[in-house]
């Protein structure tokens, strides 16, 4: 995979979400980069689009959020699957390749065309438990 070199508002937008213990909203990334030189709610959203399609963040859907990816060479650009706790927030990405295939075979016994997922497990991570 050809590593990408980023913008300073992607930059600016994915070291936030690195540093972030939770998913953030796309107001709350604004918020914590005005003082970096983003300053519209498009110019986040660019950055996000941009991070999404190179596999540097993924979009937490049941909470519109966002979380940086810490696995290196991630290729989950569109098949996700996370552990999210209901108490803290930690979000987990779950790095198993076997996913997409068993929901493939499990598609195909019921004549259904799988492509991609987008998985979110809730539940309690064991600090919080």
């Amino acid at each position: 995979m050809k590593k990408e070199k980023l913008t300073k508002n992607q930059q600016t937008v994915l070291s936030l979400l690195e540093q972030s213990k939770e998913p953030l909203k796309a107001y709350t990334i604004l918020s914590g980069t005005q003082k970096k030189g983003i300053k519209a709610p498009t110019q986040v959203y660019r950055a996000l689009d941009k991070l999404i399609e190179i596999g540097k963040v993924h979009k937490i859907e049941s909470k519109n959020s966002y979380v940086a990816c810490n696995i290196s060479n991630c290729n989950a650009m569109t098949s996700t699957s996370f552990l999210i706790c209901e108490k803290c927030e930690k979000v987990t990405e779950l790095e198993k390749d076997n996913l997409k295939s068993f929901f493939g075979t499990l598609s195909k016994s019921v004549n259904f065309e799988y492509s991609d997922h987008n998985l979110e497990i809730f539940g309690c991570c064991n600090a919080c438990r």
